[in-house]
């Protein structure tokens, strides 16, 4: 067996603590190193989204009436700059820990041997140069300040006059909170977005190339998933950024049925859509291990039958059509023991999955994405009736 290696540089990999945005956050104090000062950025940035449009409302008279939907009363815009874009600054805590923790695991499990260190080593450096590009954030600030109001204008504007906009057979035309919404708040929100996309992007990859070493996984490991089944917790790791991107879906779905007249079934389309794409994003990288668990499965099968296969014989031998043993000769014998200790063996073999999770992750995760959409439910069904049937759930 390999001796367990040191741990190689980089591995206290992380997705966040790096890139210009984070030096630029040090630079201006609202990050002191690795990432303390969270609250503050959250507060900070947040304010700087929605505090001017909500000045400019109230001097606009638009703040809580003057309008068919007041800036008091726009669900969307209060879930997306006091709810999802602190959820995405907070997620940086999250993922930073738990992420850098899975990353190691690969190493203090010795799933990476010592043989394959040096390809691991060269993984992390390349994953770690992607991160800290200058020239992918840049391309990102470009996009979304440059168009990302039109993105916003023709995917979540509402077609009513609204706080942040007049229609009338001539256009649309922005009100000053408006102006500020759709090329300052809107943007801020979309950018830190798309960040996280990119270092999603960036962890795909990374699980890719690892997939691809050769690694020592485990037929025989309780986990049933060759001892990858730590993977797994990337369900919790990204739980602040499933619940900002289900939040805002919730938010969309709100002004809808308030202030157009739709109703909650009318978007089943869009929430099936969401929860796939989450599922996807979440534990799709991780079905990059199949073909390598399968291996692990049929390489342990036949081991495990040839060993299984001896072993029997041996027993039939010794105890069933060999001579005759002492009468006490079977008391004490270990071997009935180690026969029933290889039959568990090979049934843990034999389920084996194909993928480092389980249902109970699939469960939690969906979970977790639904969470900001039950209070819609309230919409369709009064909020005594549905606890009622809730408590005849769960008891």
């Amino acid at each position: 067996m390999d001796a367990k290696p040191s741990t190689p540089e980089g591995g206290d990999f992380s997705l966040v603590l790096g890139g210009p945005l984070y030096q630029l956050l040090v630079r201006a104090k609202l990050i002191k190193p690795p990432l303390n000062r969270v609250g503050r950025r959250m507060a900070i940035i947040a304010a700087v989204a929605w505090v001017p449009v909500a000045i400019l409302t109230l001097v606009g008279g638009r703040f809580a009436g003057g309008v068919g939907i007041p800036f008091i009363r726009d669900f969307e815009v209060h879930v997306r700059l006091l709810g999802m874009l602190p959820l995405l600054i907070l997620a940086e805590l999250v993922i930073n820990a738990r992420v850098s923790t899975i990353v190691e695991e690969f190493v203090d499990r010795r799933i990476v041997t010592s043989g394959q260190l040096g390809r691991y080593r060269d993984i992390l450096g390349s994953a770690v140069r992607l991160r800290n590009s200058i020239p992918a954030e840049v391309i990102l600030a470009v996009l979304v300040f440059g168009v990302g109001h039109l993105i916003w204008q023709k995917s979540f504007s509402l077609d009513a006059s609204t706080w942040y906009a007049t229609v009338s057979p001539a256009g649309t035309s922005y009100t000053p909170a408006g102006t500020w919404y759709a090329y300052v708040s809107v943007p801020i929100v979309q950018f830190i977005l798309l960040r996280w996309y990119f270092r999603l992007f960036i962890w795909w990859q990374y699980l890719w190339r690892v997939s691809r070493l050769d690694l020592h996984l485990v037929p025989t490991h309780p986990d049933r998933a060759g001892g990858l089944e730590f993977l797994a917790a990337v369900v919790f790791a990204l739980a602040p950024f499933l619940v900002a991107h289900s939040g805002l879906v919730a938010g969309y779905i709100a002004n809808r049925i308030l202030y157009q007249g739709a109703k909650l079934p009318e978007f089943k389309l869009e929430l099936a859509g969401m929860a796939l794409w989450l599922n996807l994003i979440t534990l799709g990288p991780l079905f990059l291990f199949g073909p390598r668990l399968n291996r692990a499965r049929m390489g342990g099968l036949r081991l495990y039958g040839r060993l299984a296969n001896d072993y029997v014989q041996a027993f039939e031998k010794k105890w069933i059509t060999g001579p005759e043993p002492e009468a006490d000769g079977l008391l004490g014998s270990g071997d009935i023991q180690s026969l029933a200790d290889l039959a568990n063996s090979f049934q843990v073999v034999q389920g084996m999955r194909m993928m480092p999770f389980g249902k109970e992750a699939v469960i939690r995760l969906n979970v977790i994405i639904f969470l900001p959409i039950l209070p819609l439910l309230l919409t369709m069904i009064p909020a005594e009736e549905l606890l009622e049937r809730l408590v005849k759930i769960v008891l």
